[in-house]
This record gives structure tokens, sequence and C-alpha cells, in this order.
């Protein structure tokens, strides 16, 4: 069971997830998030985390490197397997090169050598849930531009491809075969469907959609 207390946040707010084996260190952790008005959940253990956390809401883990059972470096691969995205700040008092390089590699924000500064891991938090909202934020535009370009037909999807690649109403028409005046009905469409009124906003909404639409070249 988490040991960690909850500030007075909302409860879908930015939480930050201690896992860490040492009672004294959760505790301090615990307090200096909480002063800081942070949601704050406190685990013992790897296995503690999985039993009760919630890995989709928004935050970040503070995750200690030597843990009983899955090790943190382990266990941050294991994250990644479950599709985790939260973004992990590691502590450790027997760090390495070795150790900070692979954590590094894997997505880790931060890798602090204990003690620490309350500081550096206040910096660190933050840093880790700013990435984690721009994550979200992204993730939320490029839900809401698939939607918009799910109500396209097959055919306005290729009209709105040519447009995206700098193609003139003439040239889409000799390319798919069909009447000028065929492609300017399709184009209309396009981009009212996308809620554009410019090329160029049709080109930005196209970029974050990527699977083969590609923008014009430069």
């Amino acid at each position: 069971m988490p040991d960690g207390r909850k500030s007075q946040k909302e409860e879908l707010g930015s939480v930050v997830f201690i896992v860490d084996d040492d009672l004294s260190m959760r505790e301090a952790l615990t307090d200096l998030f909480c002063s800081m008005k942070f949601d704050v959940q406190a685990f013992e253990s790897a296995t503690a985390f999985l039993e009760t956390a919630n890995v989709n809401r928004p935050g970040c883990i503070l995750l200690d490197v030597r843990l009983p059972g899955v090790s943190g470096l382990d266990f941050q691969t294991q994250l990644e397997r479950i599709g985790s995205q939260m973004p992990i700040v590691f502590m450790t008092g027997f760090g390495d090169i070795p150790m900070s390089v692979r954590a590094m590699k894997a997505g880790a924000v931060d890798f602090l050598t204990k003690p620490f500064k309350d500081q550096d891991i206040l910096d660190a938090v933050a840093t880790a849930i700013e990435r984690d909202a721009v994550r979200r934020r992204q993730n939320a535009q490029s839900q809401a531009v698939a939607l918009l370009a799910g109500s396209l037909t097959p055919r306005e999807r290729e009209v709105m491809e040519a447009v995206v690649r700098g193609l003139m109403n003439k040239q889409i028409a000799y390319e798919l075969g069909i009447s000028e005046v065929t492609v300017k009905l399709h184009r209309g469409n396009v981009m009212r469907k996308m809620e554009v009124r410019s090329v160029a906003e049709l080109v930005r909404k196209a970029e974050v959609l990527g699977d083969g639409v590609r923008p014009p070249v430069s």
C-alpha cells in the first residue's frame, strides 16, 4: 500500500510517485513535495507501485535505482513495456556512469546521486512534469486532428495529400484523373472538415497526422 500523503490538488492533477525502499527517504520526499502542494504517493517497491498506482495520471516517477526485487532500471524497462510514458527521475546512492547512461538513453529526465539538494530534486520534477504536460498536449492535438481526418472520404484524403504537397488544382485533377471542378469541390470539403481556412493551416495539421501526408518540398 502507498504511504504517501495527498495535497489539496485535484484528484486527477499532477502526481509525484516516489518509489524507494528507504522509509526515511520516502517520508522526507513526501514532506518536501507536499509542502510544494503536489499530490504525492510513495511506495517501497516496484511491485507495490504496480498494484495500486495509476500510471495514466499526469505527473512523474521518482525512482530509486536499487530496489528489492526488480531494480529501478529494470522497472523502467517494464514500465515501457506496459505502455507507460510517465517521465522518470532516477535517484541513487550508488550511481555510476553506465547506470546513468542506460537510464538517460531509455528516456529518464534526470539521474540524481544521493544526497541531493532539495532544489535539485524540485527542478528535476518540475522538468519531468512539464515534459509530461507537453506530451499530453501533443497527444490530444494528434487525436483531435485524426478525428477530423477520419471524416474525409478516400477521395478527399487524396486531394488533401496533393494539396499538402503543393500541387495546384489543375495538377491534382490530372494526377487523380478527375475534373478541376471536382477537385475544387473536394478541396472545399477538405478545408471545411479539417476546420482550416488556409493551406498553411492544412499543412500544419497534416504534419500532425504524419502517416503518408507529406508537406511540400521547400
